[in-house]
């Protein structure tokens, strides 16, 4: 057998490995909270060696991360559909789908936000990870308001990084209220409701 498919096994492997933690790390945070667990259970779960574990991840920091990522990336691909509104109504219907979905995915992943919520209080490793999370949505709401100024749709003498700043931290106070189960409305009338006041600000 030759030394690539000889990596290409190892590579595999050790992919496979990655994977079978990251499952059982999320079992057992769904099921103990971030404090409580230990990677010493999900090591048990995942049935691999400490070496091994060791290996891909330096502790249950870690793994959460990499959970949150791999959460926050749908999120994100909300955030990223096509923003090139040619009219104040077509933003309203682009931006008030996006709010819609991103409050339906915060409902659909409750469970694992929960978690996130407990270690962002308690892990600077953590915390830090969700302020970068964070800065990467409003870089890219940032793009979408300076794209309506440039456009003729927004009003040009605002400053687009302060606008988006503020948009992403309504959409995130929304976003930890379901997660706490705090919301007495639905989900489309928090979305329609902040759309309509944050279009209404910002277009003209």
């Amino acid at each position: 057998m030759n030394q690539s498919k000889v990596e290409d096994k190892r590579h595999l492997r050790s992919m496979m490995t990655r994977q079978k933690l990251l499952e059982a790390a999320k079992e057992v945070f769904l099921q103990e909270g971030f404090q409580k667990a230990t990677i010493s259970q999900m090591i048990k779960k995942a049935n691999i060696g400490y070496g091994t574990a060791y290996v891909h991840f330096e502790g249950k920091e870690d793994l959460l991360i990499v959970l949150m990522e791999d959460v926050m990336e749908r999120f994100y691909e909300i955030a990223e559909i096509s923003f090139l509104p040619k009219s104040k109504q077509e933003a309203e219907d682009i931006i008030s789908k996006q709010a819609n979905a991103f409050i339906l995915m915060a409902e659909a992943e409750r469970d694992m936000l929960q978690v996130f919520e407990q270690a962002i209080g308690v892990s600077s490793l953590v915390s830090d990870k969700w302020k970068a999370i964070r800065e990467k949505f409003i870089q890219r709401i940032s793009k979408d308001v300076a794209y309506a100024q440039q456009n003729g749709l927004a009003r040009a003498e605002l400053n687009h990084e302060i606008v988006a700043r503020g948009w992403f931290f309504t959409n995130e106070m929304y976003l930890w209220e379901i997660v706490r189960d705090e919301h007495t409305v639905s989900v489309e009338e928090v979305a329609k409701t902040i759309t309509s006041v944050y279009v209404t600000g910002l277009y003209v």
